[in-house]
């Protein structure tokens, strides 16, 4: 775990040992330690919350390469390749893209990230979803321990698009967008796989 996770998680319990005595002083009817309790709890957050978003709009985006990791907890992804898919009839000047990522698990049972999504961008910053019904093993898939599987989202992109990217993300619903300087956390640039086109 790194520091700045052990910091968010501190931050939160302080938070809930703050309110616990907020409301222990509102039982017994102290206004004063509630009025400067509170006034603790929401300073601590901005300042927080400040810093968070200040190291998120500093912080370059991090740029990996095809072949290499990237863990999330126990499970990681690596991208091993792109092609287009062939005998695509393109609709619009649409085209398909088909990307092959392995997913491992690095733990002693089986698990899988429920939370894991991935998206195309280009050059343009235009982010394109994997396409629905055309995928076979999903990111989300279980994978049993010390084991892989691989995993091919197709999306289906702009004619025109070039340099893609892919992103992968554990979207809103998870502590990291709380942590300080974690590729999901609030208002940072996502970490981007270079897809070299």
């Amino acid at each position: 775990m790194r520091a700045t996770e052990f910091l968010m998680l501190g931050t939160v319990g302080w938070t809930g040992v703050g309110a616990l005595g907020v409301l222990v002083s509102w039982l017994r009817g102290e206004k004063l330690r509630v009025k400067r309790g509170i006034q603790w709890l929401i300073g601590v957050w901005v300042v927080y919350l400040g810093v968070l978003m200040g190291v998120s709009l500093v912080q370059k985006q991090r740029v990996v390469a095809i072949g290499e990791t990237q863990c999330f907890n126990n499970i990681c992804f690596t991208v091993t390749g792109m092609e287009e898919v062939p005998r695509f009839v393109p609709r619009d000047g649409r085209r398909l893209v088909r990307v092959s990522i392995r997913v491992t698990n690095r733990g002693r049972s089986a698990q899988s990230n429920s939370l894991m999504k991935a998206y195309l961008v280009d050059g343009q910053e235009r982010r394109w979803k994997e396409s629905s019904g055309v995928n076979g093993v999903n990111l989300t898939a279980k994978v049993a321990a010390d084991s892989s599987v691989t995993s091919e989202p197709v999306f289906e992109i702009a004619g025109d698009a070039t340099e893609l990217g892919l992103v992968l993300t554990q979207g809103w619903r998870q502590p990291g967008v709380l942590v300080i300087g974690d590729s999901d956390s609030v208002m940072h640039r996502r970490t981007m796989v270079k897809l070299g086109r």
